[in-house]
């Protein structure tokens, strides 16, 4: 069983985030990038399965930059055994992510293809629905639980009212949520052996796929900041400042 594991580079999570000067995205410059902590989750999950005995091959894939090349060595000292990077200077939106992520599943017939639910920069959460479409596989998203087993994924879900478990055949697509596991940290002596392990670089000509952007960012800008919070004597006065001041009573 060969597990597919889509990966991206994004600004790191514990970064202030800057919009730039003429808000037409965010600032990138000497920013510390590294994997989506959701992607984290998807590989670690994988590589568990693989230690269970459950999967045989862990693959990486990332679209975007050639320094998603670090992403992916970041996954294999995780754990993956290979990676897969489809290599363009071109803003990838998640239906051209898809799509070469369903050529690269088109390559590689993976038996089950592992994605973080959403990513922290554009918090899209399309990707792994996209790619589920394409592929007409079943899928199920912000699994919290994974099980495999007699050819089918039992994936327990979290929904507004709880849990639902989902059992889906394969090949499917699972989404992590942050609960699904705590992924480790990789080891120094598996970051030295994810340098060796081999990592293959297509081009989106080479897939056949069209990644010309669709939609255009007209704006970004930040939140408007808040406003100082104010210490009030009693009740009397809190419902007052809600009447008259804010105005939501």
């Amino acid at each position: 069983m060969k597990i597919l594991v889509p990966v991206k580079r994004v600004v790191d999570y514990n970064v202030k985030v800057r919009v730039k000067a003429d808000g037409t995205g965010v600032d990138i410059a000497n920013v510390k990038m590294s994997m989506n902590p959701f992607d984290e989750i998807a590989v670690e999950e994988a590589v568990r399965l693989k230690e269970a005995g459950v999967a045989t091959e862990v693959v990486a894939v990332s679209c975007g930059l050639g320094a998603c090349q670090e992403t992916l060595r970041a996954a294999m000292a995780i754990g993956a055994d290979r990676g897969i990077l489809v290599e363009t200077d071109v803003e990838l939106q998640p239906l051209a992510v898809a799509k070469l992520l369903k050529a690269v599943c088109d390559k590689e017939q993976p038996t089950l293809v592992i994605a973080g639910k959403q990513a922290i920069d554009d918090d899209a959460n399309q990707t792994g629905q996209m790619l589920a479409a394409l592929a007409a596989w079943p899928q199920a998203t912000f699994a919290s639980k994974l099980v495999i087993a007699d050819g089918k994924a039992q994936v327990t879900r979290e929904i507004d009212g709880g849990l639902e478990t989902l059992s889906i055949s394969l090949p499917a697509v699972v989404t992590t949520d942050l609960r699904l596991n705590e992924p480790r940290y990789a080891t120094l002596p598996n970051i030295m052996k994810a340098k060796k392990k081999p990592l293959d670089t297509y081009k989106p000509a080479d897939l056949g796929v069209d990644v010309t952007p669709r939609l255009t960012t007209l704006k970004v800008a930040e939140p408007p900041k808040r406003s100082a919070g104010e210490l009030v004597a009693d009740i009397a006065q809190l419902v007052d400042k809600l009447k008259n001041v804010a105005k939501v009573l």
